[in-house]
This record gives C-alpha cells, structure tokens and sequence, in this order.
C-alpha cells in the first residue's frame, strides 16, 4: 500500500481510476495500451499504475485477447473509502 500512495503529484493513478468508472470502460475494461494512449503515457509507465493499482485490491486483471484488461474493484474501493472516511 506503500507504493500507491507515493502516489505521482499529478494524480495519474486517481485520473485511471475515475476514467475506468466511465461508461463503456466499465463494462468492458481497458488494457495497458488503451490506459498508456489515453493518458499520453508510455506503455511501461501505464502497466506500472495499473499492476501498483491491482496489486492493492483497486483492480482486477482478467486475460483478454490483447493481454490483461483492467477493471475496478467496486467492493474493494468502497471498503478504502470507508476506511479513509473513519480516519484511517
């Protein structure tokens, strides 16, 4: 958990977060590349957010056929939540 909340000044890991919420990348996921052209990223960079986020909890890796796709753990993020909520 360390890792993840030495987290980058510009809010890259949160920005992934919030943009994997979105409609149609809900459902569906994203893979590295699709994070690393979203955010103007290298392709190492982004897969180093999204295994720092899945290593956590945030994040679910489920194998596609362009390599892992990410989405979030709902169940996950809400039990962080409410941890920070009670002053954690």
């Amino acid at each position: 958990m360390d890792t993840v909340l030495r987290n980058p000044v510009d809010g890259t890991r949160l920005r992934i977060l919030a943009w994997l919420k979105e409609p149609g990348i809900a459902e569906h996921g994203a893979t590295a590349d699709a994070v690393a052209t979203r955010f103007a990223l290298p392709r190492p960079v982004a897969r180093t957010h999204l295994r720092l986020l899945t290593a956590v909890g945030l994040l679910r890796a489920d194998r596609g056929p362009g390599g892992p796709c990410y989405r979030r753990d709902e169940v996950r993020i809400a039990e962080v939540a409410r941890k920070f909520e009670k002053g954690w």
